[in-house]
């Protein structure tokens, strides 16, 4: 292989696909291609896709159709569909969008070189054809761990062995890709934030009827707590400062390993990585958090007070029909055991609203769940029809129109409390990690503790009396909150932060 041959990864959805692609990336740079970031100067456009929700595969489409377009204008060549949304539909999304010169499944990561190689050379391989995943493990958690351990199913973001292939030198220096002794680690930052996601499992066991992502991720394995650590301490070595721990269910951790508290004791071991100085957890589910959990979240040096539990909605009747459990006083007595040990903790959800049969009743436990809750942050999104999931079968169907408007109220509805909410921590301390500089406002750019990246608001840095100190990304800086804007924090450095002398400019 030439090489010369240059890739871009475009990843789509969330943090676990940016895991995944970051492996794809480490693995096409070993194999001897170089990455760029734009697909324009790429001979091959690997897009990363999200198979979600409908919008989500909105968004994936008209990236893959953007990408094509490239090809009668830059360099690009071809265009590959990898991810979620190809993994579910495969043959048929290769049928609707015969732009794509490939629709590739999570069965063909572990030898992406070898396809897009054999797609420059004129093949067109056979799309994916999609199956249920779950069928590829055994039934009982506890029977998985041998079975992923012999990689008999492709699982993206654990590091699985490639094949041996015939290519010299890695185009990314190999310090960047994998240490040279020790554990490997396959991975290729494709950003430079100080922060960056970690996969700790794969998979869900839950059958919520609105959810397909089972179906095309599988059943829920664990990756071993050394592999996540080795993991860690890899990222810690290229300047990332926080690890935000992802996963499909990270309450079921260390189930399919004989240990439902593995999580508990991975934290501090994680927040005791040299380099690594914060620990953030994401998705919890809300019926399997045990109180020695919210001990471990809450005591654990270096772990940040954030909360981010899937309630779905607060209706019991309606939690049911959609096979989830609890309802708004349950949550509201979780939501104030987090408080009783955390009380500036950060605590957002998603919520989905016009599931069939929602009645008024319904969205008015909603509306009371949400405004007892005090919440940072909520996601609303309207129920849609997913293929092959259960409730797609459900009759009590709303119209289009009647989601909309309720999708409308309740996110009006949120935007008011969400920036309540964010005023409440005026006059509080908080711990912010710097992440870039707003040049259009002249501040820093940054989150605290409590906010998660990328769709959790900010916080900015502003100067004082005495002017500010200049930060770099991955300082964390303690500061008062002097105001807000929505969702953001607005906040003054502490006095005792570098003194002029000892400034370090954001690049």
């Amino acid at each position: 292989m030439s090489p010369t041959r240059s890739v871009a990864v475009v990843t789509l959805g969330c943090t676990r696909n940016e895991v995944d692609s970051e492996e794809l990336a480490g693995r096409l740079a070993m194999a001897g291609w170089t990455l760029v970031d734009d697909a324009a100067d790429a001979d091959v456009a690997v897009v990363n896709t999200c198979g979600f929700v409908e919008q989500a595969k909105k968004d994936s489409i008209d990236a893959l159709l953007e990408a094509n377009d490239l090809k009668k204008t830059g360099r690009t060549q071809a265009v590959v569909a990898v991810g979620c949304m190809a993994e579910r539909y495969g043959q048929q999304l290769a049928d609707e969008l015969p732009e794509a010169d490939a629709v590739l499944g999570f069965d063909s990561y572990a030898d992406m070189s070898g396809h897009l190689t054999r797609i420059l050379a004129g093949e067109r391989p056979t799309s994916h054809v999609p199956r249920d995943r779950r069928t590829l493990l055994p039934l009982a958690p506890s029977a998985r761990a041998l079975a992923s351990d012999q990689e008999a199913v492709a699982l993206p973001g654990h590091q699985q062995s490639s094949p041996q292939l015939p290519t010299p030198e890695p185009s990314v220096p190999l310090a960047q890709v994998a240490p040279p002794s020790g554990p490997r680690v396959v991975r290729a930052r494709l950003d430079g934030r100080p922060w960056a996601p970690l996969k700790i499992a794969s998979g869900c066991d839950r059958r919520c009827t609105f959810c397909a992502i089972p179906m095309f991720r599988g059943s829920f394995v664990s990756r071993r707590p050394q592999e996540i650590l080795d993991e860690a301490r890899w990222l810690a070595e290229r300047g990332v400062k926080e690890v935000f721990l992802v996963s499909e269910n990270t309450t079921s951790y260390g189930k399919d390993l004989g240990d439902l508290r593995l999580i508990d004791a991975l934290l501090p071991e994680l927040a005791g990585v040299d380099g690594i100085e914060r620990v953030r957890v994401s998705y919890l589910q809300p019926a399997e958090i045990r109180p020695d959990l919210l001990d471990a979240l809450a005591r654990t040096p270096g772990v940040v007070p954030y909360f981010d539990i899937s309630f779905q909605h607060a209706s019991g009747p309606l939690l049911r029909r959609m096979r989830r459990f609890g309802d708004r006083e349950s949550f509201l007595g979780l939501l104030a055991q987090v408080r009783e040990r955390l009380p500036e903790a950060g605590i957002r959800t998603n919520v989905i609203v016009g599931f069939p049969g929602e009645t008024e009743d319904d969205l008015d436990e909603l509306v009371a769940f949400l405004e007892e809750a005090r919440l940072d942050v909520v996601g609303v999104f309207g129920y849609s029809d997913e293929d092959g999931t259960e409730a797609e079968t459900h009759e009590g169907k709303l119209d289009a129109d009647t989601i909309a408007q309720r999708v409308a109220d309740i996110s009006a509805l949120v935007e008011e409390l969400t920036s309540q909410r964010a005023q409440e921590r005026i006059g509080t301390t908080v711990s912010v990690l710097v992440e870039g500089y707003d040049e259009d406002e002249d501040r820093v750019v940054g989150r605290a503790g409590q906010q998660g990246p990328d769709v959790d608001g900010v916080t900015y840095l502003v100067a004082g009396e005495a002017g500010m100190p200049r930060f770099t990304p991955g300082d964390i800086v303690t500061a008062e909150v002097v105001a807000t804007e929505g969702v953001d924090l607005i906040a003054l450095p502490r006095p005792s932060q570098p003194s002029p002398d000892q400034e370090r400019e954001i690049p």
